[in-house]
């Protein structure tokens, strides 16, 4: 992973050199969506954005996530047009004025490309750049930061019995790829965060082997951003609707944070934020207290 003179873990996004240290980051997600699985419908007024958006800053996100089309299981892509009229007003109000680096959850050119004029300065494809061949010149000419991340199949059929021979080796080769080809492209590799995708084309194994070995993925010298709030495999596990999840998601979140994921894409970033600070002070014990035993002996 690229560090400056003192070691420390660097993400650029445009104007933002943002240094991880010992810190997982939160990344607070907002869907300015009718059907997204979690908070659809709930923030299309733009005012009720805006004001979300400053309660995540608050509760002490670190990036928020905006998003116009819904990438839930069994969802349909909306045209380039419909997505730019839902998020424009929002990223008008609070793109240039947020104290925290705005990401724009988008697979198509043009919307990235609107988001950045109005502010943002991360894109999160979940495509990995394959939707949309246009966009890497967009992402490059900003020099806005990048999120790759694995997805088997499409959005609308992606739940429809997903396979692995080994999905972390699968997840983790194709990742590795798509940051090559991002990087010959002209993106700078300090510029890219990586995200193994739980629930897009998982079952439950799969998103829980992912879970448990995050620290295989750091292997490929870039953050790793987990996205866990109230997924459907944890649903499957506690028997639980989506709204009421957030225990299984404090737990997942804990053990992801544990097991090295760099950044944590949640809804509620108030109750996340202390999980994660939980387990990463434990984590940041054991690792002292190893190198205490190591020099011991």
């Amino acid at each position: 992973m690229l560090t400056n003179e003192h070691g420390t873990k660097i993400f650029r996004a445009c104007h933002y050199h943002i240094e991880f240290e010992s810190r997982v980051l939160i990344m607070g997600v907002l869907n300015v969506t009718p059907d997204s699985f979690s908070d659809g419908g709930m923030y299309l007024d733009p005012m009720k954005a805006v004001d979300r958006v400053a309660s995540m800053i608050e509760e002490g996100a670190d990036i928020i996530d905006i998003g116009g089309e819904s990438t839930r299981p069994g969802s349909y892509s909306v045209d380039e047009q419909e997505e730019i009229r839902r998020l424009k007003p929002v990223l008008q109000a609070v793109g240039q004025r947020s104290s925290v680096p705005i990401s724009i959850d988008t697979q198509k050119s043009a919307v990235a490309k609107m988001a950045i004029d109005l502010g943002a300065v991360i894109v999160n494809d979940v495509s990995a750049l394959r939707h949309d061949l246009k966009m890497v010149k967009v992402v490059e000419e900003a020099r806005a930061g990048l999120v790759l991340m694995h997805m088997q199949g499409i959005p609308e059929t992606m739940q429809v019995s997903p396979e692995y021979r080994d999905v972390v080796v699968e997840v983790k080769d194709f990742l590795a790829k798509r940051l090559a080809v991002a990087v010959k492209a002209g993106i700078p590799k300090e510029s890219i965060l990586l995200d193994p995708g739980l629930g897009f084309g998982k079952t439950v194994d799969h998103n829980l082997t992912l879970v448990s070995h995050c620290t295989e993925l750091l292997d490929l010298g870039r953050p790793i951003l987990v996205g866990l709030s109230n997924k459907g495999f944890i649903g499957k596990i506690i028997g639980k609707p989506i709204g009421e999840r957030m225990v299984g998601t404090v737990a997942a979140v804990a053990i992801a944070v544990f097991q090295g994921a760099n950044i944590i894409r949640v809804h509620e970033v108030g109750v996340m934020r202390e999980a994660m600070n939980i387990a990463n002070a434990l984590k940041e014990s054991n690792r002292g207290s190893l190198q205490s035993r190591q020099e011991y002996i």
